[in-house]
């Protein structure tokens, strides 16, 4: 993993969503970055972690609960399910479709929460604790935007 920098650069753009995009990008790579040896992204990560605290639960009620639309899931849940990490499965209701984590599903997100953690105490450490709080709650402020 590369050192992280102390160098700010200078915002390139005057484009407010474009600044912010890029952030996002570079806390996306990241995260992916340590979590490199679990095989899984951080988006996958936080799937299967969805997942581990609200199984068994139906597909669209999941899409709810992470907030995004149902397509997408969808299109996210196949490779986890190819890998054999999560399982589809009929709900008490047959048209609703469950999902639950695999065993293989289990031990993945044990390890990969593991170094998540790592992720986690570097950009604390990187931001500072007062930098990370300010920045959590403006974060939360812009997700408000889109609802």
């Amino acid at each position: 993993m590369k050192p992280i920098t102390e160098q700010v650069p200078k915002p390139s753009s005057l484009c407010n969503c474009l600044n912010i995009r890029r952030g996002s990008r570079a806390v996306t790579q990241f995260y992916d970055k340590i979590l490199e040896p679990s095989g899984l992204k951080i988006t996958q990560l936080s799937l299967l972690r969805h997942v581990e605290q609200l199984e068994p639960i139906a597909i669209s009620e999941l899409a709810k609960a992470m907030r995004i639309d149902r397509t997408t899931l969808n299109r996210n849940l196949k490779p986890l399910v190819d890998a054999g990490l999560l399982v589809i499965r009929p709900g008490k209701d047959p048209r609703v479709k469950e999902v639950i984590l695999s065993e293989t599903g289990k031990e993945i997100t044990i390890k990969a929460w593991r170094l998540w953690e790592e992720a986690q105490s570097a950009l604390k450490e990187y931001l500072g604790e007062e930098d990370l709080t300010t920045l959590v709650k403006l974060m939360a402020r812009l997700e408000a935007l889109g609802q």
